[in-house]
């Protein structure tokens, strides 16, 4: 970490994206040996992705509140059919399987402020039954809307991101050692307080939604939540703080321990302290979490998930993908591309490349912000984005 500027080692900037119309001529652009096709398009707001084990594609429509399922035959280049699996949810994002297999018995879905659950069985292309509301109540409020959600490898622990209400925990005032000792007896090492309480987190529940407890604490906003398959870990894509200047700070996609602290709002990528935040909270600095894989600053990294097919090439097993919206406080233009993140038997090596890209037509104008991915049934790789709502599928065709 010593080659990290110093804060505010240059302004920050204010850079928002303007989002065009996809050109005619406009398709992403990956690695030689793959081809990229259309998937699905004129959708709303596509965001989060997940596959059913039948093949089935759903997405999350956030802005609407609603989860649409998309049908292909293995292979097929193009969906053939589009339903509206539920509607009137609040801003849904994540979505999962449960139990894990090839014949789940309900669909979860993440609302901003709330666990909904579906009954399903495979095929489904409409809900079959009313939500069931497991989580009555997530913290939420203004700041970061998406709630990701994911299962344990045993079934027995549902994870549920929640990020923080605030950039930076602004305004949230100081509290003495003992109110500080306290609070955290209850909302774990480093929980902030007031707007932020039990935000900036990974909550565990049991899988009927019962049991709440923190699971991780200090991760300003883990939109992309995921369970290695092999190892078990718990993983974030994490989106970092703003306002520190163009190379502060950097997200990061890591493995979260339970218990564990990585920094938020005090300090950032392990001892280093926020400038806001300073004198605050010494007694954190030697207990703050280093990520695993630092990624670009301001590049907003979102959904995330591991390899699991044969299509690719077999060192791309295991590895993962995650999907960067795209930088807004950042003077020069970031992000808007899916990078694949390297493991080595399941533990990352801090490495990744750009996979997908092509979204950026100028310095002013970009006409797609990636969002979701999910690895289809066949193995090939299904990526959302929400500046011009489509789908995309990366097949691997050899070289």
């Amino acid at each position: 970490m010593s080659d990290l500027p110093p804060p505010f080692a240059s302004g920050s900037a204010s850079n928002g994206p303007r989002v065009v119309r996809r050109p005619a001529s406009a398709s992403p652009k990956v690695p030689p040996g793959y081809q990229v096709d259309l998937f699905a398009e004129n959708l709303e707001d596509s965001r989060a992705l997940k596959v059913a084990p039948n093949g089935d594609v759903f997405v999350a429509e956030s802005g609407p509140g609603r989860i649409r399922v998309l049908r292909a035959a293995d292979g097929a280049a193009k969906a053939a059919e589009t339903q509206v699996f539920a509607s009137r949810l609040d801003g849904p994002f994540g979505i999962a399987f449960y139990p894990a297999g090839p014949d789940p018995q309900w669909i979860y879905v993440a609302n901003t402020g709330s666990v909904v659950r579906y009954p399903y069985r495979s095929g489904d292309l409409k809900a079959r039954g009313k939500a069931e509301t497991i989580v009555p109540v997530l913290p939420h409020g203004r700041g970061h809307s998406t709630r990701d959600i994911a299962f344990s490898a045993d079934g027995r622990k549902m994870f549920v991101s929640v990020g923080s209400a605030s950039n930076d925990a602004e305004g949230m005032g100081r509290r003495d050692p003992a109110a500080i000792a306290a609070w955290e007896k209850e909302h774990g090492l480093g929980g902030a307080w007031g707007a932020d309480t039990d935000r900036a987190d990974v909550l565990a529940f049991d899988a009927d939604g019962k049991n709440r407890r923190v699971f991780a604490t200090g991760l300003r906003n883990c939109v992309g939540l995921a369970v290695h398959p092999t190892t078990g870990d718990v993983w974030c894509s994490t989106n970092e703080r703003d306002g520190l200047g163009d190379d502060l700070v950097p997200d990061y996609i890591t493995r979260v321990r339970e218990g564990g602290f990585y920094g938020w709002p005090w300090y950032y990528l392990g001892a280093n302290e926020d400038p806001n935040h300073r004198g605050e909270r010494p007694d954190l600095r030697d207990k703050v979490a280093v990520p695993d894989v630092l990624i670009q600053s301001h590049s907003a990294s979102l959904q995330m998930t591991f390899y699991s097919g044969t299509q690719f090439p077999a060192d791309y097993r295991g590895d993962a993908f995650a999907a960067a919206h795209g930088s807004w406080n950042r003077a020069k233009r970031t992000g808007y591309k899916v990078i694949r993140v390297f493991l080595k038997d399941g533990v990352p090596t801090g490495e990744y490349q750009d996979f997908m890209t092509g979204f950026v037509v100028s310095d002013r104008a970009v006409w797609g912000r990636p969002v979701g991915v999910a690895v289809a049934r066949d193995g090939a790789l299904l990526v959302s984005e929400d500046g011009n709502g489509t789908i995309w599928r990366i097949s691997h065709r050899g070289e």
